[in-house]
């Protein structure tokens, strides 16, 4: 035995104290015979024998009955080390008691003072076959919870990058599950966060989480379609690490109902102002047809008491004829209303849409100029044939274009531009008209009444009415380059 120099206080005897207080188990046996000629404590204990019962041992007497312990292969396996220095295998040693021990061994040729021989150490590696075990189950549940569940989780890093996602989560997002993921990829660049109703940015609700705080998460579908995912985000902190934790469910049924019985209420309250609107139209134009009748009759009665030849300035002559014709339109309107609210049949008239949007014209340039607002007709230069209430149809034409004026009034001078328009279309007669404002984040005529500031918003509501109720269909959408367009179709005749 070599003695280090650097310790010359060690002696044989000493390395003896080593073998034997180690945890290690240790036999040793002949290299011929292959008889166990020593054993370490811990090897005594783990096979419950002592040494003098150890000693005439042989391998099937301490080893597992099981076809691959059998005495010729473990015989072959100590050969083996002789041959060649050294050998492993896994075996399962056989207790006093009878208890199987499934060890990791490592046979070793060694040379002794009384000839060759074959140190075998040994561990019980039970316990590491129990949590190898334990550790592909919980694998396997792992991997169920990545592929198969509900509930969506994703590890990020402080910076929001995805550093892991289960497969539904990755879905989710329009990403491949078995692609991997590219370097970086932040979770707002697949969703947006939600906080309180309102979206957000990933430093706000991260430092929201202390340590678990609510998400919600916004996704936009391949098909366009918006998906809602609800949970809770967590800071997980370990030493030289912090990390989040998001677990997410999909809850955009839930959002939807939510919506769609919004809507409902919105439409129930709807037609309950839209009777009493109708309530209310038929009493106002009850009570103004007779002062509307007194003051064209007061207009008439002054022209009969008026100077004739050059005393009669031609100015007093066109501003009562001008305020006749008010009177005379304003009385084909209550009336056409009062009619139109109290009866539910198809309207027979046909109307050019091109002379309707004329007579409405004067209304709407004064409110424009008003604003500074610069008008621009487009009109079908064919008659655009339609079937509708003349009146009434023109009154929605005014409606939509002081709506798209008082957007205007809201931008800068330079941008304060409307475009009026009409064409022949295969459903029937459209017009439209375009503005150069703010554009509209979802359909005005879904909503009951306005959202302006201002005005009880009676005014696209009753547009929506006049329109349907013949037979057409009005709708806004947002227009090319910013903006939005308000228009209607009426059925041809």
């Amino acid at each position: 035995m070599v003695i280090d120099p650097r310790a010359p206080e060690l002696v044989v005897s000493d390395f003896a104290t080593m073998m034997n207080a180690t945890d290690l188990c240790v036999l040793v046996h002949d290299a011929e015979t292959k008889n166990i000629l020593w054993a370490n404590p811990a090897a005594c204990a783990m096979l419950e024998f002592d040494l003098d019962e150890i000693r005439p041992l042989k391998a099937h007497d301490m080893s597992s009955s099981a076809q691959q312990y059998d005495r010729v292969i473990g015989r072959a396996w100590l050969q083996d080390a002789v041959e060649h220095g050294s050998r492993r295998i896994e075996w399962h040693y056989r207790s006093k008691s009878g208890r199987i021990i499934p060890t990791d061994s490592v046979a070793t040729r060694i040379e002794l003072a009384r000839g060759p021989a074959v140190l075998v150490q040994f561990r019980d590696i039970e316990r590491e076959q129990r949590t190898e075990r334990a550790l592909r189950l919980t694998a396997t549940y792992v991997d169920a919870l990545a592929r198969h569940t509900s509930t969506m989780a994703f590890v990020l890093n402080e910076s929001g990058e995805i550093r892991f996602a289960t497969d539904t989560a990755l879905t989710r997002l329009g990403l491949d599950p078995a692609v991997e993921l590219p370097a970086g990829p932040h979770l707002t660049r697949y969703a947006h966060l939600h906080r309180d109703g309102r979206r957000t940015v990933w430093e706000v609700v991260a430092k929201d989480a202390d340590p678990v705080t609510s998400v919600r998460l916004e996704v936009t579908q391949p098909d366009g379609t918006t998906s809602w995912l609800d949970g809770s985000l967590e800071r997980l902190d370990e030493p030289g690490v912090t990390a989040f934790l998001i677990l997410v469910h999909d809850v955009s049924r839930r959002i939807h109902d939510e919506e769609h019985r919004g809507l409902q209420l919105r439409r129930e309250n709807y037609l309950a102002r839209y009777n009493a609107m109708g309530d209310m139209a038929m009493a106002i134009a009850h009570e103004l047809g007779q002062p509307l009748a007194a003051a064209g009759n007061y207009i008439a009665g002054i022209r009969s008491h008026l100077p004739g030849g050059e005393l009669l300035d031609d100015r007093v002559v066109f501003g009562l004829d001008a305020a006749r014709k008010q009177i005379d339109r304003a009385a084909t309107i209550v009336s056409t209303l009062r009619a139109f609210v109290g009866h539910l049949e198809q309207v027979e008239q046909v109307a050019d849409l091109n002379d309707i949007v004329a007579e409405c014209l004067s209304f709407v340039q004064i409110r424009a100029d008003a604003a500074g607002v610069r008008v621009e007709l487009r009109l079908d230069p064919a008659p655009v044939q339609v079937r509708c209430e003349r009146v009434l149809t023109g009154q929605v034409i005014v409606n939509l274009c002081f709506n798209a004026i008082d957007e205007m009034a809201q931008c800068p001078t330079e941008s304060r531009h409307i475009v009026l328009t009409t064409t022949v279309r295969d459903d029937g007669g459209c017009f439209t008209v375009r503005d150069h404002g703010r554009g509209v984040s979802q359909d005005p005529f879904l909503e009951s009444f306005t959202s302006k500031s201002h005005g009880s918003g009676i005014g696209l509501a009753l547009s929506y009415r006049i329109i349907t109720r013949q037979h057409g269909s009005i709708w806004c959408r947002p227009a090319d380059g910013g903006g939005a367009v308000f228009g209607f179709v009426l059925p041809a005749p």
